[in-house]
């Protein structure tokens, strides 16, 4: 008996849904030996759905019928957003059907919730491409990498940020322009923010990280900082260093460092502290992340057994994201995936975790110090910096003409993040610093 399927949303990831269940059905049943029939669209745009080759006898502007038909199976929501979105989902689940979702702010926010009504209907829910695109990084994290104890998740997962930073990194554009240039390729919204903000990108680490660590991720808990506030000279100064910058998404177990004297209290011995940020993060460019361009998404899970793994693909469009919705499909379909849900504990159990704040991250870091150039100004910066026990690793300055302000480049070894921005207050406090110092965190 074929697998029936109700589609909610026909925009530019279900329109790609639905050509490939209308015009390869016979390939997908070649492939996986399932018979996958489309046989409601849920969308209130008729023309929408039309256009995309949809037959007006399977569009609909209610849920109602879908629902009540015993021969669908399988909802698939891509109507983005939290509501609706949230309350059809639990509808679906409650009427007995499984459900495929590419709503990453919708799983980031009430993931525990849908989970949990999922059990309780004893249905499941499929969310692979709500995080990478068409790169299979769930699958990875729930099969493939079982047997690891997960230390780090580390990712490039917003595509339109990716693109930007490549045009001003290889081809010198401005903020600007990169993104205007993102905006006529297709690659940026009309109204970015969520993208360059660096929300799109925690919603995709929390439900990474909620996988990885086994722990429900509230929002609340990530340090988040977009690109939109990236200066150019910063770019070129990473070139210059060996380095290029891209917006990562890090989700990592944190072990406090001795000899900085650090520690992180009120830790139980058997309780993970995990630390969870986005933010512009310099990276060398002989690593493979750093070599990651234009729209392409790329994620590191590191492993205690495996190591550092590197999974790479388009991270958005049509047809790679309704990829990864067809692959959650097909595995409902097959049967696989409901038993995986209702067995593995990172879908269906949740452990405590600590949070740890900002302030108790070691990194490395660039430091870009605009100051008078006159004498004294460096022993200044060096004493502050060595009170609050931060060592350096390289100064860079060009030559200018004396008593100018001039950029002074300053790279660091690792170091407490409470102490870096202690040392950059003193620092902006002096009468020879003439703009707020630039700090960017260093991939380590």
């Amino acid at each position: 008996m074929p697998t029936g399927i109700a589609l909610i949303g026909c925009g530019t990831i279900g329109s790609s849904v639905a050509q490939i269940l209308l015009q390869q059905a016979a390939h997908l049943k070649q492939r996986s030996g399932q018979s996958l029939q489309l046989r409601h669209v849920i969308e209130r745009d008729l023309p929408k759905a039309k256009a995309a080759g949809v037959p007006a006898r399977l569009i609909s502007g209610s849920l109602d019928t879908a629902l009540a038909d015993k021969h669908t199976h399988i909802v698939i929501e891509l109507m983005g957003g939290l509501e609706p979105a949230r309350t059809f989902v639990l509808r679906a689940l409650a009427a007995g059907k499984h459900v495929v979702t590419a709503n990453k702010y919708l799983i980031a926010v009430h993931g525990p919730e849908l989970l949990a009504a999922a059990r309780k209907a004893k249905r499941s829910i499929a969310f692979e491409a709500s995080t990478g695109g068409t790169i299979p990084i769930i699958l990875a994290m729930t099969k493939g990498l079982l047997a690891n104890d997960i230390s780090r998740v580390v990712g490039i997962v917003n595509g339109t940020c990716n693109y930007i930073l490549t045009q001003m990194t290889q081809h010198d554009q401005s903020y600007a322009d990169a993104l205007a240039g993102a905006q006529a390729a297709g690659f940026a919204e009309a109204n970015p923010t969520f993208d360059v903000n660096g929300t799109d990108s925690s919603h995709k680490i929390a439900i990474l990280a909620a996988l990885a660590f086994g722990a429900n991720i509230p929002l609340d808990k990530l340090e988040v900082t977009g690109i939109d506030k990236l200066h150019d000279t910063d770019l070129k100064f990473a070139k210059e260093m060996g380095y290029v910058c891209k917006l990562l998404a890090i989700a990592e177990k944190i072990t406090p460092a001795p000899s900085l004297k650090t520690q992180i209290s009120n830790l139980k011995s058997e309780t993970p502290a995990i630390s969870l940020r986005v933010h512009p993060t310099f990276v060398a460019k002989d690593r493979l992340i750093a070599n990651v361009n234009g729209s392409f998404n790329a994620i590191s899970v590191t492993g205690h057994a495996s190591g550092e793994t590197l999974y790479y693909g388009r991270g958005a469009g049509g047809n790679p994201t309704a990829s990864a919705v067809l692959a959650d499909v097909i595995d409902i379909a097959m049967g696989t995936y409901p038993i995986l849900f209702a067995q593995l504990p990172a879908l269906n159990k949740r452990s405590a975790v600590h949070f740890v704040p900002s302030s108790e991250i070691i990194s490395r870091n660039y430091l870009r110090i605009t100051a008078l150039d006159v004498p004294g100004v460096m022993a200044d910066i060096t004493r502050i910096l060595g009170k609050h026990e931060i060592s350096i690793s390289a100064i860079t300055q060009h030559e200018s003409k004396a008593a100018q302000a001039v950029p002074v480049v300053v790279m660091t070894h690792e170091a407490k993040d409470g102490s870096v921005a202690a040392a950059i207050g003193a620092i902006d406090k002096l009468k020879t610093i003439t703009a707020p110092t630039v700090r960017i965190r260093v991939l380590t």
